[in-house]
């Protein structure tokens, strides 16, 4: 057996025990995002040194602040979102895109956006092999991508103060779907389900989490003098 083949057996192994000891236990039920994380390789989304670090049960450090969400949180959230064959999806902070590309794998037209030159490198070679079918987009995150708006489903791929008004702006009313980590005062976060109304977002918690905040969606510091 070569060497390739031994790394590719390990992989699947790794994801296989992923689904079964991390995602599976925590009340994912969903057997499209079951299949999707027990399909896609995760360690295609990182770069060759964090290899290692693919499959394991945490959130993982991508530099500048950014972080690859921890496969539970993430499997949790997408769960809660319910996304629906031919929905049109919107992945804000998509980081390497392994998180589009597992909502891609459950039936959605996905839009993925990135503002990190280096992520995007890492997004366009893991969706390019493995999701070709998500439109990854070149952006700030806090305007979300208007033009592909009104969407059913935006999942925002780590923690937020608070949800920024232009990316609510793009959820359809009556039926769209936002998950997101909305990070509080202490360590622990929230995630939370939240849907569009005629008078605005209407979010609901569902669990606590650690997932680190988007260093670009934080408020501006407030200098006092």
């Amino acid at each position: 057996m070569t060497e390739a083949h031994t790394a590719l057996d390990r992989h699947a192994d790794a994801r296989k025990c992923m689904v079964d000891s991390q995602i599976r236990p925590n009340k994912v039920t969903d057997p499209r995002i079951l299949a999707a994380m027990r399909f896609l390789p995760r360690e295609r989304f990182l770069p060759a040194a964090l290899d290692a670090l693919a499959y394991a049960d945490e959130d993982v450090p991508l530099g500048n602040g950014r972080f690859m969400m921890e496969p539970m949180v993430l499997a949790r959230l997408l769960q809660i979102a319910a996304p629906q064959e031919g929905e049109r999806a919107l992945v804000v902070a998509a980081g390497t895109g392994y998180g589009a590309a597992v909502l891609s794998q459950c039936g959605p037209r996905v839009t993925a956006v990135e503002e990190d030159p280096a992520l995007l490198a890492l997004a366009r070679d893991g969706l390019g092999a493995e999701a070709p079918g998500v439109t990854l987009i070149e952006g700030r995150l806090d305007a979300g991508h208007p033009a592909g708006a009104p969407y059913d489903v935006i999942l925002i791929e780590g923690a937020v103060r608070e949800i920024p008004v232009a990316i609510a702006q793009q959820l359809k009313i009556d039926g769209g779907r936002l998950v997101a980590v909305i990070a509080g005062a202490g360590r622990t976060n929230c995630a939370v389900l939240a849907e569009a109304t005629p008078s605005g977002l209407r979010a609901q918690p569902v669990f606590d989490c650690g997932t680190p905040a988007i260093p670009s969606l934080l408020p501006a510091p407030v200098f006092v003098f």
